[in-house]
């Protein structure tokens, strides 16, 4: 039997817990030298999974972006960008993202989808993609186990709000990373951290802090949800 890989969950959000604002433009929360820093967990990473409301929202290539960082990659044997997944239930797609088009040449991305959302999906991006049918649900374990099986150690997981809640609410989160951006949004119709759920432990569980760290004008914890903390 195959090891699920290590998840790390990766998100930056804003002082009242928003991860972007309403409008049309992607709000920037972080600053340059966190975003190197997330530019590097990328390049340590096996693959790197977001939903695809993001690649809707966001249109990412979802890249290493250091020429340096794909170099050492490459000399290490490894394909110059992680492993690209998303996960959809519905299996709509636009062929013309940004997310097919990047850092695929070496290894396709691989979307998990139902069994409906399968046949679409692969009738919209035909070679474009592996397109993995997880039956008439998508279960976050099963594309864990199926990572596995692809000797994926370490998976990094960048959202959007349902990805992030989905992996949280089921206990599969090894590692949390939070950047801490110093702005406020306030904003009802824009998209918050995580939504409503029932989380392992429930409300009283307290996480192990393992780090913080200053970068700049950003705050990064990082967390080990699994673990208690200790209030000593």
């Amino acid at each position: 039997m195959s090891t699920r890989p290590f998840v790390l969950l990766s998100v930056a959000v804003s002082i009242d817990g928003y991860i972007d604002d309403a409008s049309a433009e992607r709000l920037l929360l972080s600053n340059a030298a966190d975003f190197d820093r997330v530019d590097q967990v990328r390049a340590e990473s096996d693959a790197i999974l977001i939903g695809a409301g993001t690649i809707r929202s966001d249109n990412p290539r979802l890249i290493v972006k250091s020429e340096v960082r794909q170099a050492q990659r490459t000399a290490s044997g490894r394909p110059s960008t992680p492993l690209k997944i998303t996960v959809t239930a519905s299996g709509s797609l636009d062929p013309a993202s940004n997310f097919w088009h990047h850092g695929t040449s070496e290894q396709p991305p691989v979307i998990y989808t139902t069994d409906d959302g399968a046949k679409k999906a692969s009738t919209l991006l035909g070679d474009l993609a592996e397109v993995v049918s997880l039956g008439e649900t998508v279960d976050f374990g099963a594309v864990l186990d199926d990572l596995g099986a692809r000797a994926v150690g370490c998976l990094m997981v960048e959202g959007g709000s349902q990805i992030l809640t989905e992996f949280l609410a089921a206990g599969l989160v090894d590692e949390l990373q939070i950047a801490i951006g110093p702005t406020l949004v306030g904003d009802s119709a824009a998209p918050r951290f995580l939504n409503p759920a029932t989380f392992p432990g429930g409300s009283t569980h307290r996480m192990r802090l393992l780090e913080v760290t200053s970068i700049g004008d950003v705050a990064l914890l990082r967390y080990q949800p699994s673990k208690e903390s200790s209030s000593d």
